[in-house]
């Protein structure tokens, strides 16, 4: 008799190399340990600043240095809960999300500690940028303490709702907030899993996203380091026209069309 077939998981393989290959966590150490040997340069260098354009609005070179890293898959790791999606054949949603972020467990990312305390020992203010709901906040806060990462006080955490005044957030973008830390601050690297982590996106497809980076592909490997996430991201729905009420099987045959043969 025939084996009864099994229901493919288009993120098994995704979380399995993030949570098992030793290749991810080589990929993240090299990142961190030359963003450390970049940050030791910035510092000495008035005239360096990771912020975009569009971002830095006046003057930064007798500002305070700081950087700006994401949370979630950049510092903190997150791929239990993606585990848990697996085993139980379920979807993102934001009751289990909130689940998993109160259970305040999530462990550093290799060699994301080690980034932050250098940062901390040499005088560089690490600012938390993240896109978690408000009434995560003070469980996300806590979670980056007990993990060890340096927070010189609670408004280095700047989470989804931030009111930055003279400028208008749109949806979760965070160049507002990345505007904000520049008022006082010179931005000496930016780090992420995802494009919006170093700009805004306004046309998130693919070839928008391109266009968005395009000017600043030099600044990759020295002012912004951008690590691995494909188990989840902008870059998913900028394959179905950013359109999540399509059914699943709209979405995956659109990213299917996606991938290129030859």
């Amino acid at each position: 008799a025939a084996a009864p077939a099994v229901a493919a998981d288009d993120n098994l393989n995704a979380v399995a190399w993030t949570q098992t290959a030793v290749e991810h966590d080589l990929v993240y150490r090299q990142a961190f340990h030359a963003a450390g040997e970049k940050l030791l340069k910035a510092l000495k260098d008035r005239s360096w600043d990771a912020l975009s354009r569009e971002d830095r609005t006046n003057a930064f070179a007798r500002l305070k240095p700081a950087v700006i890293v994401d949370i979630d898959e950049t510092m903190l790791d997150n791929s239990p809960y993606q585990a848990r999606l697996v085993r139980d054949g379920a979807s993102y949603d934001e009751f289990t999300w909130a689940q998993w972020c109160r259970e305040k467990t999530a462990k550093p990312m290799p060699g994301a500690l080690e980034f932050a305390q250098l940062a901390a020992k040499h005088g560089v203010t690490v600012f938390y940028l993240s896109n978690r709901s408000q009434d995560l906040n003070e469980a996300t806060v806590e979670n980056l303490r007990a993990a060890g990462f340096p927070l010189a006080s609670d408004e280095v955490f700047l989470g989804l709702g931030t009111v930055v005044p003279g400028c208008e957030q749109v949806g979760s973008e965070k160049g507002c907030r990345r505007q904000l830390v520049g008022r006082e601050h010179r931005v000496l690297l930016q780090l992420g899993d995802q494009l919006g982590d170093f700009l805004d996106v306004l046309v998130n497809t693919p070839d928008g996203r391109r266009t968005a980076v395009a000017p600043y592909l030099d600044w990759v490997g020295e002012r912004w380091f951008v690590l691995p996430n494909p188990t989840y991201g902008s870059w998913q729905p900028a394959l179905f026209n950013n359109e999540w009420s399509r059914p699943a099987a709209e979405r995956r045959q659109a990213t299917l069309d996606a991938l290129r043969y030859h």
